[in-house]
């Protein structure tokens, strides 16, 4: 790449979008015709990021920036990439948290105006799935999410560059054009591309749009001071738990169906509370390559595996990273009942290495917690 600047660019979507899968998949195109590529995973939270564990499972060089949003921790992130990038990485990428708005000013114009000349930004993604699409589509589907969630999509889409339509091998020919269709009428001044993440369908056009446009890193008005967005955030709660699982009788057995019952466990919970979770994320590591890693956008939906387990176990560590609109005391409280189902029907004990849950408007929780504003 020569002299050329490192080039940087923020991945956004909603919860359960497919973000972290999406910038593994345009990690691999870029590793093979561009140089390397390198991932920052971001969140809220504490570490204990399945995200992160699942990357690390992967080819792909990954740095944390992990309690704050990067819309609020800029010398951290330039610290961050600088890093990545004598460690050889001349294209970094990162998230943020799936309830993230205002990025465009808080990372590109900051690093655009407090940093000139260090980094080539790239075009400011969002990535999109058909399912949480629905929301804005004319028919206005009713997916269990609040109005505020569809508040909080819209103004995440109208924050690109560029748009990609991700999960197109879980829909039709017919619904993929017709997605773009909407998107294309709603947004009329971001172009929109479409992939599969998962199967690899599209994701070296979008990287090739990528690395040859830049961002316009300049602002837009798009909510993030209202009443709209604090009431978003004010119904979202964090947890994030690390535990080992270890039979009590040293027998192997199929951690696929411990990891299965407890999310069914809790997605029990949560009916019982008229709660929901849009993302809900659990990962276990065994032998060498041998992982399973699991997720539920809600709880009307099947789980979904990106990876199972392939051998038994005797002791597992697992985390989990639940983003739900839930009052932090109740989902934990769900959580802990699933714990207790797992371990009466595994005849498993577990030591729990972490745990923090937290509301984004938690008395204690300081205004840099919040996802996406001052």
């Amino acid at each position: 790449m020569g002299n050329e600047l490192p080039k940087y660019l923020v991945v956004s979507g909603f919860l359960g979008a497919g973000k972290t899968t999406s910038m593994i998949a345009m990690a691999r195109v870029i590793n093979k015709k561009y140089g390397q590529a390198a991932i920052i995973a971001n969140d809220l939270g504490a570490k204990n990021l399945v995200d992160a564990d699942y990357t690390r499972t992967t080819d792909v060089a990954i740095s944390e920036i992990t309690g704050d949003c990067i819309c609020y921790v800029t010398e951290d992130l330039v610290h961050r990439i600088d890093g990545l990038v004598a460690d050889g990485a001349n294209i970094v990428m990162s998230d943020i948290p799936g309830c993230g708005l205002g990025a465009l000013d808080h990372v590109y114009i900051k690093l655009k105006n407090n940093y000139p000349d260090r980094y080539d930004l790239l075009p400011f993604l969002v990535i999109v799935d058909p399912e949480r699409l629905r929301m804005i589509l004319p028919e206005r589907a009713n997916i269990n999410l609040t109005e505020e969630m569809r508040f909080l999509l819209d103004a995440q889409l109208a924050e690109a560059d560029l748009i990609v339509l991700n999960k197109i091998d879980l829909i039709s020919d017919e619904e993929r054009e017709a997605d773009l269709a909407f998107i294309q009428e709603a947004y009329p001044e971001i172009p929109v591309m479409s992939m599969s993440a998962k199967t690899g369908e599209g994701v070296e056009a979008v990287v090739d749009y990528l690395v040859t446009h830049r961002a316009t890193a300049e602002h837009r008005e798009l909510g993030d001071d209202t009443e709209e967005f604090d009431a978003a955030e004010k119904q979202m709660c964090w947890y994030n738990r690390r535990f080992f699982a270890s039979v009590r009788d040293e027998s192997n057995i199929d951690f696929n169906q411990v990891v299965d019952d407890f999310i069914e466990a809790i997605r029990d919970g949560l009916i019982e509370a008229k709660r929901n979770v849009p993302h809900l994320k659990l990962f276990a590591a065994g032998e060498g390559e041998d992982f399973v890693k699991a997720s539920l956008l809600g709880v009307d939906y099947d789980i979904q595996y990106d990876h199972r387990l392939e051998q038994k176990y005797t002791a597992m560590a697992i985390v989990v990273n639940a983003r739900a609109l839930c009052e932090s005391e109740t989902l934990g409280e769900v959580i802990e009942d699933a714990m207790d189902f797992i371990k009466a029907e595994h005849n498993l004990k577990c030591n729990v290495l972490f745990t923090e849950c937290f509301g984004l408007f938690d008395e204690g929780r300081s205004n840099g917690g919040r996802a996406s504003r001052y």
